[in-house]
């Protein structure tokens, strides 16, 4: 290393992103380095090159590879991310040729849930999302495992490798993780039919992480769960009482984990009992980040997540928030509207969950909504005694 090299840093990162065309290609890496500096990181270049397609062996091609290598050795930094998820192919390959740790979107976000996750089912979910992540990686991270081991008085048997046995283990920690989490799935279950019993109404926050869901079930319960300006502030579903008034009574509000452009597949099956709360809700409050030009885009992402858990279905009220941040040029003439989302015309309010104006309308709207749902079961368990009747 030549004196003008700089040091190697621990927890610098180069950041990469490949647009292959797509839509909403974050040019920027912008949300990359929030990621990256939520998970402790700090970036300190940025790289962007267009592809038709992905390079097999190293997803950018020798030449930005060895681009980025000098990049790194230019910064000091000690490894690279990249915007989109790698094979375990390419993130060995990549690795070899640059020289340093080469991460990718997914393992990144599992990162931050592993620090972010308080509760013994958060724990549990991330645990199992980062098993089944890391099952398909052995074979890059230890090249130790290829090593044969076999013979009398070992494990696994006769000519079984390590890396077979590595697998079998981390298959055998999937099982008995799955079979915990169903525990507490069952646990969370019986909480749930208490709740359906006393006929609460049931409000489900939802929307891009940072959107400010925490703070808006703060500013409606007047609660204390974790709220904070970055990414994934809150995992672990959060469920308070809400008083909504003479007629309407009380209802049940969940606040659940922000949702985020290419969710790891893994998360979104891992979590689908923290998510459970927004598929068995009555109402979800879908709230948005008015102040983020890129909210179009996020909107779509979450409707994906929905559809994804089967939570597309259910009525949503759109929760524009941070109005206070909006530039008073960009304000709304009206804080309460209407905006189609899949076809559909789906009811709108402008708010600010941090200095409260438009909390009193929304509080308003739910007393509404709640109240036409205890009416609507009043018949519906009315019904029956007419049929008797005939």
């Amino acid at each position: 290393m030549s004196e003008n090299t700089p040091q190697q840093q621990e927890g610098a990162a180069i950041l990469v992103g490949v647009d292959f065309g797509l839509p909403h290609f974050d040019s920027e890496l912008e949300e990359l380095g929030l990621l990256a500096q939520t998970a402790g990181l700090t970036p300190v270049e940025r790289l962007t090159c267009k592809r038709k397609a992905p390079d097999a062996a190293l997803f950018v091609g020798s030449g930005k590879a060895d681009e980025i290598r000098e990049l790194a050795q230019m910064h000091g930094a000690s490894e690279v991310i990249f915007d989109q998820a790698l094979s375990p192919a390419q993130q060995r390959n990549l690795e070899r040729a640059i020289g340093l740790a080469v991460y990718d979107r997914t393992f990144l976000i599992l990162e931050i849930f592993a620090q972010r996750a308080r509760s013994h089912e958060g724990k549990l979910q991330v645990e199992l999302a980062r098993l089944q992540y890391l099952s398909t990686r052995l074979v890059r991270r230890w090249s130790h495992l290829e090593r044969q081991r076999g013979g009398i008085g070992t494990r696994g048997g006769p000519g079984e490798t390590q890396i077979e046995l590595d697998r079998r283990m981390i298959g055998e920690a999937i099982k008995r993780t799955r079979e915990r989490l169903a525990k507490v799935q069952r646990q969370r279950g019986t909480q749930r039919r208490q709740r359906e019993r006393r006929g609460a109404f049931k409000i489900s926050l939802v929307g891009y992480t940072n959107a400010g869901k925490s703070s808006l079930f703060n500013a409606m319960v007047k609660a204390r769960a974790y709220a904070a300006d970055q990414l994934f502030a809150t995992l672990d579903t959060t469920t308070r009482h809400l008083y909504l008034g003479e007629g309407a009574g009380q209802a049940s509000i969940s606040d659940t984990v922000g949702f985020i452009r290419e969710l790891p597949h893994g998360l979104v099956d891992a979590f689908k009992a923290t998510l459970q709360e927004a598929v068995d809700a009555d109402l979800l409050l879908h709230v948005v980040d008015a102040s983020n030009p890129h909210h179009p885009e996020q909107m779509v992402e979450v409707q994906n997540v929905l559809q994804e858990i089967g939570a597309d279905g259910i009525p949503q009220l759109l929760v524009f928030n941070k109005l206070d941040a909006i530039d008073a040029s960009q304000r709304p003439l009206r804080l309460e509207d209407t905006v189609e989302v899949d076809g559909t015309q789906v009811d709108r309010i402008f708010l600010s969950a941090r200095t409260g104006e438009g909390v009193p309308a929304l509080r308003e709207e739910l007393a509404r909504r709640a109240q036409a749902s205890v009416q609507a079961m009043s018949l519906a368990d009315a019904a029956p005694l007419h049929g008797a009747v005939h």
